[in-house]
């Protein structure tokens, strides 16, 4: 299960109404890099494949593949915007470590 807070919700909901292309979902994936070792990535997605968990939270339909989702499995999305950072922060009760920014972590 992943978690939006109502602020990433919104945020999202807004991002896919302003897409220029065809959107059936959020993406989440997973990727070596960041200064934990792993990092979290988000991109609209207009196909599901065959793997992918497909999980709607209020409103906003998620993609997560097979390999990415028990690695973010109870992870909680949330937007922030304040002065020193704007974007979405990530709190995953599966990371070991984390870095202070919620972009990055390590298992």
């Amino acid at each position: 299960m992943i978690n939006l807070t109502p602020a990433a919700v919104k945020a999202v909901q807004r991002f896919i109404r302003g897409s220029e292309t065809p959107v059936i979902g959020l993406r989440l994936t997973i990727s070596g890099g960041g200064c934990s070792g792993l990092q979290y990535g988000m991109k609209l997605e207009n196909e599901k494949a065959d793997d992918d968990w497909e999980m709607e939270v209020d409103g906003v339909k998620l993609l997560v593949d097979a390999m990415t989702m028990p690695m973010i499995d109870n992870v909680t999305v949330d937007f922030v915007d304040t002065l020193t950072h704007t974007g979405f922060k990530f709190d995953n009760p599966n990371a070991s470590a984390q870095c202070s920014c919620g972009s990055s972590f390590s298992v």
